[in-house]
């Protein structure tokens, strides 16, 4: 029977909150029926000082507070063979254990999930017109009921999706049922990807300036820093939406601020910011065309439980030897968030 074991950071006498949360509900109890499953949570500590009993451990699970292994960390692990992490980027731990041939498995498909479903009502609310709506509604209105502002509706519109990476594509599929036009700004998308999801690709600015509603989904890199400025928003449609659930880097936020108080008809949903979460003194909080949510987006509470379910599944097919769906590749880290 494959030996394994729980490792986190986090973990404190044995005990570990983040390990509990993730693998709940039976997740854990499962997994003790599939491997022969270290009875403890291991942190580096651990590790050392249990190094005889771990030393034939040949697979690890863990999720967020997953630490890096160092060449002395893995000199105690000889036998390790794979990590299923029950959550999202990989970047902070992932590469040392590739460059052994340790094969290194996320579930950032699961978290895609929860944030292609929060955009999906998001885009289907904006194209309605409705967090425009709320506002006019929240006070009494001296003029008729139809003054009140309604969007174009979900049908026929055009939607762009800036980035095709794993939330993109859900966003796709998601989005095909409500007969709208989907426009993809991705340099990595080929044309006959392009074809196959029948999707048309544009360039930034075009996405901006023909789209109702924007949704951004870029990966967290460094070059991409405020890579949406002042002429992108500026160039959007009346009464168009951007959403943000990529990153808060990614926008240039003094310079979206100031559109926003020159076209009060736009409306701005912003679940990241930079920094977060927002400073007190952030004209975000009295623009009343910008709606703050927490970095609520991705998998929680529930949600959670489907991370955790990926790598269970991805550690069955591993164990028969069949092919993995959510490994991680050296080629990969670079273009991953």
């Amino acid at each position: 029977m494959t030996k394994a074991v729980f490792f986190n950071s986090q973990a404190s006498g044995d005990q570990c909150q983040v390990i509990d949360y993730v693998y709940g509900k039976g997740r854990r109890e499962r997994l003790a029926g599939m491997a022969d499953l270290y009875p403890a949570v291991v942190n580096k500590k651990v590790l050392e000082e249990r190094a005889g009993q771990l030393a034939g451990i040949e697979v690890i699970f863990s999720t967020w507070g997953m630490p890096e292994l160092t060449a002395g960390d893995l000199s105690r692990l000889p036998k390790l063979r794979a990590v299923f992490y029950a959550a999202g980027s990989v970047k902070g731990f992932a590469r040392p254990l590739l460059e052994r041939g340790v094969t290194v498995c996320s579930a950032w498909g699961a978290n895609a999930v929860s944030v292609a479903e929060f955009c999906l009502g998001q885009i289907l609310l904006a194209c309605k017109g409705y967090f425009h709506n709320v506002h006019d509604s929240r006070t009494p209105m001296p003029q008729r009921q139809e003054k009140r502002f309604t969007g174009h509706g979900a049908y026929g519109e055009k939607i762009a999706l800036i980035g095709a990476g794993q939330i993109g594509r859900l966003m796709i599929k998601l989005l095909k049922p409500f007969q709208l036009e989907i426009l993809v700004v991705d340099p990595f998308l080929s044309d006959a990807e392009a074809r196959e999801l029948q999707v048309r690709k544009v360039t930034l600015e075009e996405a901006f300036r023909q789209a109702y509603v924007v949704s951004n989904h870029l990966p967290n890199l460094p070059h991409l820093k405020h890579v949406l400025g002042e002429k992108l928003f500026a160039s959007m449609r009346d009464h168009a939406t951007f959403i943000n659930t990529g990153r808060g880097a990614q926008v240039n936020e003094a310079e979206l601020i100031e559109v926003l108080k020159n076209r009060a008809d736009l409306m701005v949903l912003l679940d990241v910011t930079d920094p977060e979460p927002v400073p007190p003194n952030s004209e975000f909080y009295c623009l009343p065309n910008v709606r703050l949510t927490g970095h609520m987006a991705g998998a929680h509470d529930d949600e959670v439980l489907r991370m955790a379910d990926y790598m269970i599944e991805e550690f069955s097919r591993w164990q028969k030897g069949e092919p993995l769906r959510h490994a991680i590749t050296l080629e990969m880290l670079d273009r991953l968030a």
